[in-house]
């Protein structure tokens, strides 16, 4: 991505506000949420206004879920958390599974 681009995407996306607050690595808070697309106790998967949200960690559970107010907090041991493009499904011909089964 180009300098260029990364600015226009930074001005569609200026309207967008996604807030996440992570508590001594055991409570994350996250605004913004459109979706849980995976979960267990080792990795949550959300389908966020921003992109997909990866989190990573262990003892992982979902506390609070709202998708009426975007909101979801996990809580656990939290090791990692990492963005993918918004558009991943759409620039890969398929959906995570098609990924893992290739």
């Amino acid at each position: 991505m180009t300098i260029d681009e990364r600015k226009n995407n930074n001005v569609q996306n200026s309207s967008i506000i996604q807030n996440l607050i992570l508590e001594n690595r055991e409570k994350l808070s996250i605004s913004g949420v459109l979706d849980v697309l995976s979960f267990d106790d080792q990795i949550v998967i959300l389908e966020t206004e921003l992109g997909l949200l990866t989190v990573k960690g262990e003892n992982l559970r979902i506390n609070k879920l709202s998708l009426d107010t975007a909101e979801v907090i996990v809580d656990g041991e939290i090791y990692n958390l990492g963005y993918s493009e918004k558009d991943f499904e759409k620039k890969s011909g398929g959906g995570i599974l098609n990924k893992i089964f290739k």
